[in-house]
């Protein structure tokens, strides 16, 4: 925060705060978080991670999980257990709708604005 200089009609020079924010009304760390999140545009990278992170947690699956990708609403993960794949494959339906719970409960993650489901498929491999 700099302070310059202002002369004023006398003899003592003032000095008037530039670039000081003004006081508005109190946020919640939340809300803090979230616009930070969005105004340093990291919410696509942060979704991602929190997506692998739900894959995780629902399919039980992360010691088998080889590699994971996300784009365009599919998630494609590479299985080292082919039992694991096919069992994981007819639980396909009930995977997706458990991970975009897990993500809707996520304070961490950035919903998309027209409320759509952020996971549309898996593509297991």
């Amino acid at each position: 925060m700099k302070l310059q200089p202002e002369h004023s009609g006398g003899s003592r020079m003032e000095y008037r705060n530039k670039g000081r924010m003004s006081r508005k009304e109190a946020v919640g760390m939340e809300e803090l978080i979230s616009q930070y999140i969005r105004s340093m545009k990291l919410s696509s990278g942060l979704n991602r991670q929190r997506v692998f992170a739900a894959w995780n947690e629902v399919s039980g699956a992360s010691a088998y999980t080889v590699s994971q990708f996300f784009r365009n609403g599919v998630l494609y993960c590479s299985l080292s257990s082919s039992m694991l794949r096919n069992r994981l494959y007819f639980m396909k339906d009930d995977l997706v709708k458990l991970i975009n719970e897990r993500l809707s409960e996520d304070e961490l993650f950035t919903p998309a604005p027209d409320g759509r489901n952020y996971v549309k498929d898996i593509v297991l491999k």
